[in-house]
């Protein structure tokens, strides 16, 4: 392949191209211009202004992640003979771009037990067994899961139909992602999510970005930071690998930056996986220790600041080199520039939640700010940036395990009835209620709930034993082959420019947007909120609400406006066009949504990353051609791979251990073994390792962080040994790699 020295550019361009000659360009076109919100990250594009427009309203904005999720959705229609052809076993042997370029679902099918193929099965039969088991098992052993993918009309519906059934065990993908986020930033200044605009980000003069890679996974970010170096500020960049397209990054939509490329990181800070806790605290200790923290803001908007600066204080500088792996010398350094700073934002992904103390991670983060005032003033503040395009609004519209109590007052108010008591169950604990047989039956609104977990053994024996499972969702993935429940049904749903109705989603800056549809690819596909509302009128018999009223969007949008603070717009939006920020949540003043209304610091102790001697620490990654669990493209284009079955490691730890590259491996851990893993050398922290998400997730261990429920798949232990059958010849080799390929 060729050797990528930058991100985006004319790689991008040629890619883009290469898809619009594939599907059409007029088609493709029209598919990148209508006037419906993206489809991949949370940025916050398209919507009522059309395709390829920022909420900031800049034109154009592109990025391959969205043409990647058009191009799939744009696929064939996958015809009967396919599941005749391809038993459940042949799946199994797809990978996960296999599976997703098979073809758009286009009609109901189902599998029991022992059955060797899915068979297709009518609407009305698969409704009907749908609503037959969710009645036989009860609210007390049935679970309801979201992706980030659907809209808020549907994921509202999902968890008001769970309500009025009995339950709470209803949660989303954020308990895989950045649940640790919410739970970290709801602790410390009494909202879950952004307290920036994409505004703010752009006029600030210091971003910090920890734990992520935006070049490939959240593409238009990347005019932003742009933006920022134009305006002379600092991107300090802090990352165990050194991405491309952190460095240096060509953004499509400016003639200047794809002529010359934008220098992205003024400066790239290297770590230890899981050592962001001893960076932050290092920072903030140089700045106590030469007393220049904001004294005045501090008295005046926070709490709990003397035992966290105590805490700094007393940890040494020994604990803090070891623990990040980072020098006194580059700590202070950063500390400098950021004292320098009037304008900070600071910035994370799944590098900072996928961790046992990833809500200490983001507290840590919270600290620093607040330390220098950084947080309730404009053009400053806290962005955890989320990856799906609406996981935020899931959770907004209360697909969470408990509900606000404001929307609790609400239903009461409104509707007359009140949600029920009993405690809910996030993710993980629905998984285990399915593997010791306490839950029978699951009902999931999109994503790929096995391809998602962690231990892929333990996820693979939870969901086998439920009674039934259903999915909806627009093409194949890992959980249609090794997620099967006695009974399994499988729902083709339409992608969200094919909704009859327009919808709502919001981004991760808390924009909620307005998408217009569009016609249907695939004849047999139905609106995910068509689905919701027959199982609501075929199991609540007796409901407040009419389920068949609400098939119309805008009767669903009326209803949330009543019932979801901040959400009261929607009820109006159908009319006035207008999309909105939710209000309370960009905090541009030091008045904050606690109990107390000031900000909360927290003592976060140094984490024990416990990896054997000899072992290293493994962080799963995703791939420049795939969105989350979506594999669209088997190369990693800015990190120059050209598989997936490969494993990353420093030339000093491949040299250390006798490794040549392309040399095959066996990685273990504590979980589950791979077996002929290529290594190969990369610009990561020695000591570490990195594997690709969601393949190596049976190595993966099940524990979670114990305040956000958030699996640890950023710092596992991992041993690596040359496979007995890697001692071949060359020429051996090139032959397996090329029937692997």
């Amino acid at each position: 392949m060729r050797r990528v020295t930058s991100g985006g550019g004319w790689a991008a361009i040629r890619y883009s191209l290469k898809m619009a000659n594939k599907v059409g360009w007029l088609r493709f076109w029209k598919a990148m211009r209508s006037q419906n919100a993206c489809k991949t990250c949370a940025v916050g594009m398209g919507g009522q202004r059309g395709g390829m427009v920022n909420e900031a309203g800049h034109f154009p904005e592109v990025c391959k992640k969205s043409f990647q999720a058009m191009i799939s959705d744009m696929q064939g229609a996958i015809k009967p003979e396919f599941f005749a052809e391809y038993s459940i076993a042949k799946l199994q042997t797809l990978s996960p771009r296999d599976l997703e370029s098979c073809g758009r679902l286009s009609f109901p099918v189902i599998a029991k037990a022992g059955d060797t193929h899915y068979r297709p099965i009518p609407w009305d039969e698969a409704l009907s067994k749908l609503s037959t088991q969710v009645k036989k098992a009860g609210p007390t052993r049935t679970f309801f899961y979201a992706s980030g993918r659907s809209s808020n009309e549907a994921g509202f519906l999902l968890q008001l139909f769970a309500r009025l059934f009995g339950t709470n065990y209803v949660n989303n993908c954020s308990y895989y992602c950045h649940q640790a986020s919410g739970v970290g930033l709801t602790s410390s200044l009494g909202t879950g999510t952004a307290t920036v605009s994409l505004e703010d980000l752009e006029h600030a003069d210091f971003v910090m970005l920890l734990g992520g890679n935006p070049a490939s996974n959240h593409p238009r970010l990347m005019r932003s930071l742009m933006v920022v170096r134009r305006n002379g500020g600092q991107v300090v960049v802090v990352n165990p690998l050194k991405e491309t397209g952190l460095v240096n990054f060509r953004v499509p939509s400016d003639v200047r930056s794809m002529l010359f490329g934008t220098e992205i990181a003024s400066d790239y800070v290297q770590l230890h996986i899981g050592g962001d806790i001893g960076f932050l605290t290092g920072i903030a200790k140089v700045i106590l220790e030469r007393n220049l923290q904001d004294t005045a803001y501090i008295d005046q908007a926070t709490e709990g600041f003397a035992a966290f600066a105590e805490h700094a204080k007393q940890t040494s500088w020994t604990a803090i080199e070891a623990q990040s792996g980072v020098s006194q010398a580059v700590i202070t350094s950063i500390a400098e520039k950021y004292l320098q700073s009037k304008r900070a934002i600071f910035a994370w992904t799944m590098g900072i939640t996928h961790h046992l103390h990833g809500v200490d991670n983001v507290r840590s983060i919270v600290n620093l700010a607040l330390l220098r005032g950084m947080v309730g003033k404009p053009h400053a503040g806290c962005l955890p940036i989320r990856g799906h395009s609406n996981v935020q609004g899931i959770g907004t519209v209360g697909v969470t395990p408990t509900l606000k109590a404001s929307i609790v007052e609400r239903m009461v108010k409104r509707l007359g009835v009140e949600p029920p008591k009993q405690p809910g169950l996030d993710t993980m604990a629905c998984m285990h209620g399915a593997d010791k047989g306490e839950l029978t039956t699951a009902v999931c609104l999109g994503g790929n709930l096995y391809g998602s977990n962690p231990d892929s053994t333990f996820a693979h024996r939870a969901l086998e034993k439920l009674e039934q499972i259903t999915y909806l969702n627009t093409t194949l993935n890992t959980t249609h082959a090794w997620g099967l429940a006695k009974e399994t049904i499988i729902l083709p749903v339409l992608a969200r420019d094919e909704e009859p109705q327009p919808t709502t989603q919001e981004s991760m800056f808390n924009f909620v947007r307005y998408s217009q549809g569009g016609p249907s690819r695939v004849a047999d596909a139905h609106s995910e909120v068509s689905i919701l509302t027959a199982l609501g009128q075929q199991v609540l018999n007796a409901s407040p609400v009419d389920w068949k009223k609400l098939e119309s969007h805008r009767a669903i949008r009326e209803l949330m406006a009543d019932l979801i603070p901040g959400l009261e717009s929607l009820g109006t939006i159908d009319e006035k066009k207008t999309e909105f920020h939710i209000p309370g949540r960009v905090l541009h003043t030091p008045v904050f949504p606690t109990q107390t209304g000031k900000a909360q610091f927290h003592v976060t102790p140094l984490p024990n990353i416990d990896v054997p001697a000899g072992s290293l620490n493994l962080m799963t990654i995703r791939s420049e051609g795939q969105f989350n669990t979506v594999v669209y493209e088997e190369e990693d284009l800015y990190r120059n791979q050209d598989r997936r079955d490969i494993i990353l490691l420093s030339e000093a730890d491949m040299k250390q251990r006798g490794l040549k590259e392309n040399q095959l491996v066996t990685v273990r851990s504590s979980t589950g073994v791979m077996h002929n893993i290529l290594v190969r050398p990369f610009n990561i922290f020695p000591g570490n390792a990195a594997m690709y998400f969601p393949e190596a997730n049976v190595l993966v261990p099940s524990f979670v962080d114990p305040h956000s429920r958030t699996p640890a798949f950023k710092s596992i232990a991992v041993a690596i040994e040359p496979e007995v059958s890697s001692m071949t010849s060359s020429a051996e080799l090139a032959t397996t790699l090329m029937k692997r390929k």
